[in-house]
């Protein structure tokens, strides 16, 4: 037996193979709710998460994310949105999984060790911020990475779904979700999955907007490389500067597509280096670049 919450028995599981179909699925879903509640209480330490990340972002590190079955394809989804969504450049973000991206079935025991070769090629730095999510808190390919991350200088964020969990050894951050045991026991791709899910939905969106990459609840720093989202960045471009649709698309096509540079020329700040300049001073946050537009406008 193990006293790990992770692999115990929900009382609610007790005959639902045999109910009625609805009443297992209210069961279910009362189980997943249950587990995102557990998000909650890791609000301070997520929030001292994203802190890290971002400061070692600005200071030229990645952000690299490590796990091993569900917990990695949580990790390998929050990595893989983060271009996209908020502009940040592949090659800093860096998603890892025992046994790599599967394209057929979840690997199995890749996630008992850590490939010594995939770690000298990582080449660790002090600059980087290593976040590993593991669920038992126990996963070797994981929290091997971690401790190596750890002992390079690198900044170490843990996410794990037992108390005590090993892996908090090696973290500068430690985040706990206290999920209550699945109703398919050990089966972590559910509540444990979803609460990963969120917490990681809330580290990432947290660190774009430490960034400076979301305004007003607008993605001002996003990739618009398909019809939706350069249909997408006009709308943020014509909310934050007051401007219609065309001129909206004529500065977007004027500053090679982003945002940020394009409000600024509809507000006048015609000239490419004058606006990168602007920003800059402000790292990047375009409210601070605003405010400063503001200040310095007659009357």
């Amino acid at each position: 037996m193990t006293d790990r919450v992770t692999e115990q028995l929900n009382p609610a599981s007790a005959g639902i193979d045999i109910v009625d179909p609805v009443a297992a699925l209210d069961r279910l879903q009362a189980a997943q709710e249950q587990a995102l509640a557990s998000v909650r209480a890791a609000h301070g330490q997520i929030a001292a998460a994203a802190d890290l990340a971002a400061d070692r972002w600005n200071r030229g590190g990645r952000l690299i994310y490590a796990g091993a079955g569900s917990s990695g394809l949580a990790a390998i989804s929050d990595a893989l949105e983060l271009p996209g969504t908020f502009g940040l450049p592949p090659h800093r973000i860096v998603p890892l999984m025992a046994g790599g991206i599967p394209q057929d079935e979840m690997p199995g025991d890749t996630e008992d060790f850590l490939d010594e070769d995939m770690l000298s090629d990582l080449h660790l730095a002090p600059a980087d911020c290593v976040l590993g999510i593991t669920a038992s808190g126990t996963t070797a390919f994981t929290t091997q990475l971690l401790a190596s991350a750890s002992e390079m200088g690198s900044a170490t964020i843990a996410v794990a779904n037992n108390v005590s969990a090993p892996i908090f050894e090696f973290a500068d951050i430690s985040i706990l979700l206290e999920t209550p045991p699945e109703i398919v026991a050990g089966s972590t791709r559910m509540g444990t999955g979803t609460a990963q899910k969120a917490a990681m939905n809330m580290f990432s969106t947290l660190l774009g907007i430490k960034l400076g990459h979301i305004h007003d609840g607008m993605m001002i720093n996003l990739r618009a490389d398909n019809a939706k989202l350069r249909q997408r960045a006009a709308g943020i471009v014509m909310r934050i500067a007051d401007v219609e649709v065309d001129a909206a698309v004529a500065a977007l096509t004027m500053t090679d597509s982003s945002v940020k540079e394009a409000v600024l020329y509809c507000l006048g700040v015609t000239g490419s280096t004058e606006r990168r300049l602007l920003l800059d001073r402000h790292r990047g946050i375009l409210r601070a670049a605003l405010s400063e537009l503001e200040a310095e406008s007659p009357g």
